[in-house]
């Protein structure tokens, strides 16, 4: 059951949802060629700390650290090490806090120095199929479509959508319903 959030609880999550945004571009900053994702995972724990919120991921599920660090093949959860970042490494940053009563969770993926123009061009069509799903979210329209807007932009630029990761719902717990897939048919899923 997907739970419903009230105009309050919403204005939680949005504030909470503004810090981590702002703890992710600090990150993005910091990542580049000779930095280790430990480094970058010390960051971010600092902080998630220094804003007065909790690291979402930190013990979540045997989950060591509190940033997932994900380099190149590696697709998510990624854990930091003393691995450096190296000129043409994509990295995917996902990082969760908990803020007053509610969690955010975000990711991006990043080039590092200087990137092969094919990884830049990945890089962009899954940013703009993130856009093409947010823009297909509304009123009455079922979360197969929303995938499927998403699997047909993505395939239609030569890539395939990860059918075994979905996104999902958050608020007073770190999961929650609905499951948000990639891919879909329009006339199936949730509403």
């Amino acid at each position: 059951m997907i739970p419903i959030k009230t105009k309050e609880e919403i204005a939680i999550m949005a504030a909470g949802g503004h810090i981590l945004a702002e703890i992710m571009n600090q990150l993005k900053n910091e990542a580049k060629p000779g930095i280790t994702t430990a480094d970058l995972n010390r960051l971010a724990e600092s902080l998630v700390l220094k804003y007065k919120c909790k690291p979402s991921f930190k013990n979540y599920n045997g989950f060591p650290e509190t940033l997932c660090t994900s380099i190149n093949e590696t697709i998510v959860h990624g854990v930091p090490s003393d691995k450096v970042l190296r000129d043409g490494d994509i990295l995917s940053l996902d990082l969760g806090i908990f803020y007053n009563g509610f969690h955010s969770d975000m990711a991006i993926t990043i080039p590092v120095g200087n990137v092969d123009p094919e990884i830049l061009r990945l890089i962009k069509v899954a940013n703009k199929a993130l856009k093409r799903g947010i823009k297909k979210l509304r009123p009455n329209v079922r979360l197969g479509a929303v995938g499927n807007t998403i699997q047909r932009y993505v395939e239609s630029q030569g890539f395939s959508v990860v059918k075994d990761l979905c996104g999902h719902g958050i608020g007073r717990e770190l999961h929650e319903d609905p499951e948000v897939l990639n891919y879909g048919k329009r006339a199936q899923g949730d509403f």
